[in-house]
């Protein structure tokens, strides 16, 4: 399929967005309890293939407590430009709020191809302005489509922008994740998002055997662990 490609370009980045020192930290935390209560890493809005709008998915987030989130729109930050525009709003409007605001991230989900098949790579913490992503990045809206790029260079993409690449929800492919996830650990991936539900149940809960599995797999390969909901639908503490 071709498409005409450009960075969105997001005028209220914030440093606090790019810091993926304080990312990792969090990072090193994150357990089965963690989503959807305290952190969020995995979230799409109108911008790409999800229903909720950037400034009630963050209406959620503070109402539910969230420490820390990240909008990751399928080619697009524009729905993380809007969220922090949204965010940086209510700050100023709740200069004494008893409510700590969470910290936003900028995000993405990429299509990419490793081992014949056709996986999601979610970045975090990079510039969307930097040009190592501008084949990556679509201008307005992320829609999903068929391009797969190399994992390799969706992961050096990313890591050139500053940013962390993590290979989404790994029991979800055609190959298991016992043979994907040391390739991506080969070809220098950041982390496996460890938590996922994979039944989609209510309420959001992690499945407890593929988890075991890909976090046996990250310790192995010395990979950071995320966690998120891969919300599409209306509210953020479920997938649909």
């Amino acid at each position: 399929m071709t498409v005409n490609l450009a960075p969105c370009h997001d005028s209220s980045l914030k440093p606090e967005a790019q810091n993926i020192s304080a990312l990792k930290q969090v990072l090193q935390t994150i357990d089965a309890d963690s989503c959807p209560g305290s952190y969020n890493f995995h979230m799409h809005t109108v911008y790409s293939d999800g229903r909720l709008q950037p400034e009630k998915l963050m209406e959620q987030a503070i109402a539910g407590g969230l420490k820390g989130l990240a909008i990751t729109d399928h080619h697009c930050t524009k729905g993380y430009a809007q969220a922090q525009i949204w965010l940086d709003n209510w700050k100023s409007n709740n200069p004494d709020s008893n409510v700590t605001a969470p910290t936003l991230w900028t995000g993405a989900e990429i299509n990419a191809e490793l081992l014949n098949n056709d996986v999601h790579i979610l970045g975090y913490g990079f510039d969307p302005q930097h040009p190592s992503l501008k084949p990556y990045l679509r201008r307005d809206s992320g829609i999903v489509g068929n391009d797969n790029y190399p994992a390799s260079k969706v992961i050096n993409a990313i890591q050139e922008a500053g940013g962390l690449a993590v290979l989404a929800h790994p029991c979800r492919y055609r190959s298991t994740a016992d043979k994907l996830i040391p390739e991506a650990a080969r070809l220098g991936i950041d982390g496996i998002e460890i938590y996922y539900a994979y039944g989609n149940p209510i309420p959001w809960k992690p499945s407890p055997i593929q988890t075991a599995l890909v976090k046996d797999l990250a310790e192995t390969y010395g990979l950071l662990g995320t966690c998120g909901t891969d919300s599409h639908g209306l509210s953020i503490l479920v997938r649909i």
